[in-house]
């Protein structure tokens, strides 16, 4: 049985084709690569938030795409982590690119778990996972604009920006530990209550 393609689904799968673009842009030997690579991102964050709106709008949705749409977001964002974290290799970089990655990679596996035993709606999205998916694509697109603090003169505010994403960024990563808990927190009576079962008495 093919899956469904929607509209929603066909901006999915675009923006998963923006992610070879964006790496594609952000090494290529110009002067306004920083530049055309945040308008990349942006665009692949825009697509992320119109694919969401039309599935609401008129009930578009498929399993296909329910499936597809979390597994983009994380490739493009850890992706654009990683292109970042290589212009400005600090340890406080990759400190927090690992901990958004990290997290995003345990809840995703928390909520399949969870699937499994019938409770995904225990761990659906909340306001502040959308909070902080905000703050943390602002914060990369601020970072790929301006991928260090010796800009070059030409950059409009490049030092300023960057600053900004990199405050920014700090916080995504705080905000991404602490929704992360409370999705444990949301699932660890109904994890309690699986692991007793399985215990033989």
């Amino acid at each position: 049985m093919k899956a469904k393609l929607t509209i929603p689904t066909w901006l999915t799968l675009a923006r998963i084709v923006m992610i070879p673009v964006l790496i594609a842009v952000f090494y290529l030997p110009w002067k306004w690569t920083s530049v055309a690579s945040m308008l990349v991102f942006v665009l692949a964050a825009v697509t992320d938030w119109l694919d969401g709106w039309i599935a609401r709008r008129y009930h578009l949705y498929s399993a296909f795409g329910a499936f597809l749409d979390p597994v983009a977001d994380k490739l493009m964002v850890a992706t654009a982590l990683f292109l970042i974290v290589q212009t400005h290799p600090t340890p406080w970089m990759a400190f927090w690119a690992a901990v958004i990655v990290g997290r995003e990679i345990a809840v995703s596996a928390l909520r399949e778990w969870m699937a499994e035993l019938g409770q995904r709606a225990a761990v659906k999205v909340q306001a502040l996972g959308k909070f902080k998916t905000i703050v943390q694509m602002v914060a990369i697109a601020c970072l790929l604009y301006s991928p260090s603090k010796s800009a070059p003169e030409w950059l409009w505010m490049g030092r300023e920006v960057f600053l900004i994403g990199d405050w920014l960024l700090a916080a995504a990563a705080l905000l991404t530990l602490w929704s992360g808990l409370q999705y444990l927190r949301a699932a660890w009576p109904i994890l309690r209550a699986e692991e007793n079962k399985a215990v033989p008495k």
